[in-house]
């Protein structure tokens, strides 16, 4: 399909990277503008809308400390919302990355010392394929993001999303295979920066995250090992925050340090590659399921409720609930009665059990 019709622009200050993005733009058949500066950049976005802009952070040759880039993605956003921005960058932490993602809105980051052309091309094929922006607002109605968010009536998320990072196409594809024939919906990417990307951009069930990462950039965190890839930390980090269940798929197989991301990052799961199963796979994809569903029933309780069931699921009897809450053995009556309804269950028992499911 042509796109002779679209445009593109690339906001680059060395020419070498100009020629190198501008050549693979072309071939898929859009028009390419080239910018060396902040100025020039913004002349552009305000003459006509684009479809995408591939902008480095520092437009200031050997200046470390220049995040025009930044600038440029701020310019983006205001003078031409529908066009997606790819950050390019050899200087960008993952701190900083994560703010042109979350706060610029990048669509995803690229670093130039990892820079593989099939990557990018994989990219700019996923923002040509999806939607501008007002298309896609006006294709989704409250109705159906409300449904897409509550669920079915037995409680079970309707269209379940996954996330998969990691940076071997082999283990991709297979992870890819086992989750798509388990009922999910997959996005697979092989960076942090794409990760962030999707994170941003849509709401996960789910995440199979593999520690090490080619091309990490340093954090300034104590690293566990000398082999450790902080990426893949870091994402565990981003996964627990957005309350997205994780499952971790390495080749990092000390006990030690696989203590610690249980303890530190509250995984679901560790599964090692040299010893992966299919079949413990698909075991830790339903218990991290089962989690995540008990996660979604808890939060439909009131506090009152929920301290009610914590105070049930430590043993105390109806009375001694009441005298702990300083309430009536018929308003915990009450209150049961509700949490037996929300939870879908008809026993103390497996309402105890929900809570043990929902940790």
């Amino acid at each position: 399909m042509s796109q002779s019709n679209l445009l593109a622009l690339v906001v680059e200050d060395d020419n070498s990277w100009q020629q190198i993005l501008s050549e693979i733009l072309s071939d898929f058949g859009l028009t390419v503008s080239v910018a060396s500066n902040l100025d020039e950049a913004t002349r552009f976005l305000r003459s006509e809308p684009h479809r995408i802009a591939i902008v480095d952070l520092s437009l200031s040759p050997n200046d470390h400390n220049n995040y025009d880039g930044l600038r440029v993605l701020d310019a983006v956003r205001r003078l031409d919302p529908n066009c997606k921005t790819i950050l390019l960058t050899g200087f960008a932490t993952v701190e900083l990355a994560v703010t042109a993602l979350t706060d610029y809105g990048a669509f995803t980051f690229l670093r130039k010392e990892s820079f593989h052309r099939g990557q990018f091309r994989d990219i700019v094929n996923r923002v040509l394929a999806s939607a501008p922006q007002q298309s896609a607002n006006a294709s989704s109605t409250p109705a159906a993001d409300s449904a897409s968010r509550s669920g079915s009536a037995t409680g079970r998320i309707m269209v379940e999303k996954v996330l998969i990072v990691d940076d071997d196409a082999g283990w991709r594809s297979i992870l890819e295979e086992l989750l798509t024939d388990g009922g999910f919906q997959v996005r697979a990417c092989a960076s942090f920066g794409e990760a962030m990307g999707y994170m941003r951009r849509e709401r996960f069930s789910l995440a199979v995250v593999d520690l090490s990462l080619k091309g990490a950039v340093a954090l300034n965190l104590e690293a566990p090992s000398e082999t450790s890839n902080q990426e893949g930390y870091q994402l565990l980090e981003s996964t627990r925050s957005a309350g997205i269940p994780t499952i971790v798929v390495s080749g990092t197989a000390e006990p030690q340090e696989i203590q610690r991301i249980y303890a530190e990052h509250a995984i679901s799961a560790y599964i090692e590659k040299q010893t992966f199963d299919r079949m413990a796979f698909r075991h830790a994809v339903e218990d991290a399921r089962i989690s995540l569903q008990a996660m979604s029933e808890l939060n439909a309780l009131t506090d009152r409720e929920r301290e009610v069931l914590d105070l049930l699921a430590q043993g105390l009897t109806n009375k001694e609930i009441a005298e702990k809450l300083f309430i009536t053995t018929n308003t915990v009556k009450r209150h049961l009665k509700a949490i037996f309804e929300k939870l879908d269950v008809h026993t103390r028992s497996a309402a105890t059990a929900k809570v043990a499911g929902g940790v």
